[in-house]
């Protein structure tokens, strides 16, 4: 969501809404471009968002100097892999991977994770016309009780009139709500959360520092191998499924799942990451075309962080999230601008780890 987090009240007040537009076009960029997004009433932020082509070196795709990469020191960690909802440990785990004994391509292989389906989501480029909110001119919080639902109408002066409805499936998603999480870090952790009513699947993972060994710990709730760093964002519809079938994410029915007794006790606490997927909107224009003139992509999704391992009440940090792109392409799935404002900063293995994979 590009870091947009609109929480009323601040930090800790509870769940948050984020909502990103996207739009590209192919036509020529006019030397006055206009273009906005008008939102039905329910949406409670006016009667319509402004779409404005960044300016700056946002607009420019970035660039390395050559022999960037080769410069970068190669990152040296151990890390042990689990996975599994259950009591014990699963038989063959952990997984062990050690950078300081893996060549790039062997590391690689160590982390890969089941695939997901590419996404081309609007983003600036050659010939193309790119336009965005939240910008400059607008960024309200998102309200509490914002709605999605009704008539959406996309229109400007660089592209086609885009005009959709979004029905009460596609809305924003319930947040993420723990209803409850037992056991200390000797002991395998049951957490319960209350269900989305919207989703379509759930996936959990967490991660950990042990600082007298020096290994990182990462926990995914997949029945398979799995690490899960490519899951932690808009996945879609259709892979969320067949990810269900191969045991990899929880069905929409789960309430519960265990951590493995004992995997994060040599640590100070680990850090959950929890995702509620939602199911993707499609629309354009003809409704069977040969040559697109438009189409609409929304995607959804609600999250939340929970520490495990702290002393007293375990806390959780849910949010809403949700969006909207239009025309010819769908929106860009680049991870969250606003920098682990609810988690902290610190130099540990654990934040390598995130930077690296960008969860």
């Amino acid at each position: 969501m590009g870091g947009m987090f609109g929480r009323p009240g601040g930090p800790g007040s509870g769940p948050g809404r984020s909502l990103l537009l996207q739009l590209s076009s192919p036509q020529a960029l006019p030397p006055d471009p206009m273009a906005t997004h008008d939102i039905p009433p329910g949406q409670l932020m006016g009667k319509t968002l402004p779409l404005l082509v960044p300016s700056g070196d946002k607009s420019r795709p970035e660039r390395y100097e050559k022999g960037a990469e080769e410069q970068m020191e190669k990152p040296r960690m151990r890390m042990l892999i689990y996975w599994g909802c259950g009591e014990a440990v699963g038989k063959g785990q952990p997984r062990v991977i050690d950078t300081a004994k893996m060549g790039p391509a062997e590391f690689g292989k160590a982390l890969a994770s089941h695939s997901i389906s590419p996404q081309y989501p609007p983003a600036p480029r050659s010939g193309w016309v790119y336009a965005d909110w939240p910008n400059k001119k607008s960024s309200p919080e998102i309200p509490r009780d914002s709605s999605l639902v009704g008539e959406q109408f996309v229109h400007g002066n660089y592209m086609p009139d885009i005009r959709f409805t979004i029905p009460p499936k596609h809305d924003f998603m319930a947040p993420v709500e723990f209803t409850s999480v037992k056991g200390g870090l000797s002991e395998s952790i049951q957490f319960q959360w209350k269900p989305v009513p919207t989703a379509i699947g759930y996936f959990a993972s967490a991660m950990a520092h042990n600082d007298k060994a020096g290994e990182t710990i990462i926990w995914s709730s997949s029945e398979v191998p799995d690490t899960g760093f490519s899951l932690m964002d808009y996945v879609p519809s259709g892979d969320v499924r067949r990810l269900i079938r191969e045991k990899v994410i929880m069905s929409p029915e789960v309430k519960s799942c265990r951590v493995p007794k004992g995997i994060f006790r040599d640590t100070e606490g680990s850090m959950m990451q929890f995702i509620a997927y939602g199911e993707d909107m499609h629309a354009g224009y003809p409704p069977k075309p040969r040559d697109l003139i438009w189409s609409v992509k929304v995607r959804l999704k609600s999250t939340g962080m929970l520490m495990l391992g702290m002393s007293g009440e375990q806390e959780e940090q849910p949010r809403k999230k949700s969006r909207r792109s239009g025309d010819t392409e769908e929106e860009r799935s680049s991870g969250p601008g606003q920098k682990d404002e609810d988690q902290g900063e610190s130099k540990s293995p654990v934040n390598s780890i995130r930077g690296i994979f960008g969860f």
